[in-house]
């Protein structure tokens, strides 16, 4: 990635309804260029989408709160992550090393429907036990432009 891709995935991340076009003229580079940069990122799998990103709490979700499962042994890890993928309120989950097996964020209407994801979570017998933490405030929301930025190589200027 260099910084052309770079600069082309920062006006989409700042700008996502910009346009091909539109972007080919701020950056001063042919249309054609564009769009072979971002079909290349997107095969590449550097740009994993384009829908509009929700934000849970402005749809009803004001909680939002992390468990930590362990999974009875030889339950394994695929089946209890279809179980989670059947709820809504799970948002992401992660097969884990340390203390647990697997880890997942949900949301919630309150802490007390929270209590009912939870139980939702725990109804699959390949759950023995699971811990949760409640994020009170996000202090760094998800982002991966920083590693774009951090990676990208400058580059070579005609000359």
């Amino acid at each position: 990635m260099d910084d052309l891709d770079a600069t082309l995935i920062r006006l989409f991340a700042d700008e996502p309804r910009i346009g091909v076009l539109e972007a080919s003229r701020r950056l001063g580079v042919a249309r054609g260029t564009v769009q072979a940069r971002l079909d290349k990122l997107a095969d590449a799998g550097v740009i994993s989408g384009w829908g509009p990103r929700l934000e849970p709490e402005a749809i009803g979700f004001p909680v939002t709160a992390f468990l930590t499962l362990e999974i009875k042994q030889g339950a394994g890890h695929d089946s209890v992550a279809r179980h989670l993928a059947g709820i809504p309120e799970v948002l992401e989950a992660f097969t884990i090393t340390g203390a647990g097996d697997m880890w997942a964020r949900v949301v919630a209407r309150s802490n007390a429907d929270l209590q009912r994801v939870i139980d939702a979570v725990l109804s699959d017998a390949g759950i023995v036990r699971s811990s949760t933490v409640i994020a009170l405030a996000t202090q760094i929301p998800y982002r991966v432009l920083p590693l774009v930025d951090a990676t990208a190589e400058p580059r070579p200027r005609a000359g």
